[in-house]
């Protein structure tokens, strides 16, 4: 199934925010694309199947949430992380950051502090700060090229916090949290009558040699704890916006759907439907052949910057698509850094000061693409490094 994922596909032309939206982002469409984090890899053949049948039928009007919609999140959770999940607990959404911000509005009142680890995804920066809640940051830790929580910090700020936004498996460092960590969170949480949104958009990403927990089906109290999960990222279908929050608590989803029902919400488009439903009942085996290339694609870009690109070293990724690659060691600016990237090396990617000021002098790179063309990516970064060096 490899050939499948070393295939290139054209994008350009298709309305693409990777592609279509190069110029706007680095002011130029020349530059290689590896920052928005989709993949450019063919959907599962089932899902493209699901979606071509459903557009044959000639009307798409309102749509309702099917019980086959249901079971099949329910059974792709049990069998693939062993989480037993009630009907009555999913919460359809319209993607998981507006599900972060209805749990935010919904649950917490204004001025209410709530927690972040950065560096992390940009987007809980504003689901905080645009809600008009305080933003309180325990900044994860990095020793030896590692990142971990800082439970000591985590739980002064829990003192006074209403919630917790967590990142799990972590976007942009790639750390899967291994049980104890987990358990530690979760004791915090307790102590502190903390909410835990836990963000696992990317559980189903995870390398070999790594296991992901989902965080709620540790927990002796579940209650506290709601999980944003969706099929977008895994199977690369993140366009048709369906995304679902796993709500034990019934007051906190009764808060949650109210929320949804007052703005007028509608998640239930009938193609993210289909697509939802088709990726979780038949997509395991597509999805295990892209970990499998994925890990290798990881792998050869570890060995590829020990040996040629020795300036540039990688926050080696246990989970997601995406690398964080700590470039501090170039001395450059976090405004040079990304234009140094763009008009030497042609190539876009994410600069690290987007997910907090701790992301300062990394970037981020999505290796959601062929093999060849990341090799292609890291071989123009190295010349332009080169380059650079033969100037000074």
């Amino acid at each position: 199934m490899s050939d499948g994922f070393d295939r290139e596909i054209d994008r350009t032309g298709t309305s693409s925010t990777k592609y279509d939206g190069r110029s706007m982002m680095f002011g130029h469409a020349e530059v290689m694309p590896m920052w928005v984090a989709d993949m450019d890899f063919a959907a599962p053949a089932a899902v493209t199947e699901a979606l071509a049948a459903r557009a044959a039928h000639p009307i798409y009007g309102y749509t309702l949430f099917p019980d086959s919609l249901y079971a099949a999140l329910i059974d792709w959770l049990k069998v693939r992380h062993g989480w037993r999940v009630e009907r009555d607990w999913i919460v359809f959404c319209p993607g998981v950051v507006p599900s972060l911000t209805t749990a935010i509005l919904a649950l917490t009142q204004p001025d209410e502090p709530v927690i972040i680890q950065p560096p992390v995804y940009f987007p809980f920066f504003s689901a905080v700060t645009k809600t008009g809640r305080q933003l309180n940051a325990s900044p994860l830790r990095l020793e030896q090229q590692r990142y971990s929580m800082d439970f000591e910090g985590l739980a002064k700020q829990a003192e006074t916090a209403r919630m917790l936004l967590f990142c799990s498996p972590h976007n942009p460092v790639g750390r899967v949290w291994q049980r104890p960590e987990l358990e530690q969170l979760l004791a915090i949480a307790k102590q502190h009558e903390l909410i835990v949104v836990s963000d696992e958009i990317h559980a189903d990403l995870v390398y070999p040699e790594s296991k992901h927990h989902m965080l709620a089906s540790l927990a002796d109290c579940p209650e506290q704890i709601i999980t944003a999960v969706a099929p977008s990222k895994t199977f690369n279908i993140p366009g048709l916006n369906l995304s679902a929050l796993i709500v034990p608590h019934t007051k906190y989803r009764a808060a949650i759907s109210e929320y949804l029902d007052m703005i007028h919400v509608s998640a239930a488009n009938p193609f993210s439907i289909v697509a939802f439903e088709a990726a979780y009942r038949h997509g395991g085996a597509w999805l295990d052949a892209l970990m499998a290339y994925l890990a290798e694609t990881r792998d050869f870009i570890r060995q590829y910057l020990a040996e040629h690109l020795p300036e540039i070293r990688l926050i080696s990724p246990e989970g997601t698509y995406l690398v964080w690659l700590d470039c501090r060691s170039l001395s450059l600016s976090d405004d040079m850094l990304a234009q140094f990237f763009v008009s030497q090396a042609g190539i876009g990617l994410s600069p690290g000061i987007l997910f907090g000021k701790e992301g300062s002098g990394f970037m981020r790179m999505n290796i959601g693409a062929p093999r060849h063309q990341v090799r292609h990516a890291l071989e123009k970064i190295r010349q332009a490094v080169d380059q650079r060096k033969q100037r000074s």
